[in-house]
């Protein structure tokens, strides 16, 4: 079986859209893991901090999500500053937002 180029993959009709996603990470030597057909998680290490990247192809609507995470530290006296500057940063936003993540820590 002849492998297909990244233009091949991103040109095929109806083509599922994580597979250009794999050969980019593939090309870029990223680590990543195929939880299913229409889910992929990927590692890119930074110069600061790594970014952990996941794309999730949902068929029905054609539509595909992604959602970014990367660890942030953000001391406890200025969470406040930060929520209000990312809601600042969201408002200006046609498509998608950021938030903070109390727990773990990390913004996405």
């Amino acid at each position: 079986m002849r492998k297909m180029s990244v233009i091949e993959v991103a040109a095929h009709e109806r083509a599922n859209p994580l597979e250009v996603i794999e050969h980019m990470a593939t090309a870029n030597g990223w680590s990543f893991e195929r939880a299913t057909q229409d889910e992929i998680a990927i590692l890119v290490r930074g110069k600061r901090t790594d970014y952990r990247v996941s794309f999730t192809w949902m068929l029905d609507i054609e539509a595909l999500h992604l959602a970014c995470a990367f660890e942030c530290k953000v001391p406890d006296h200025c969470r406040a500053e930060v929520l209000k500057l990312l809601s600042m940063i969201n408002e200006r936003m046609w498509v998608g937002h950021f938030d903070l993540w109390f727990e773990d820590g990390p913004i996405m």
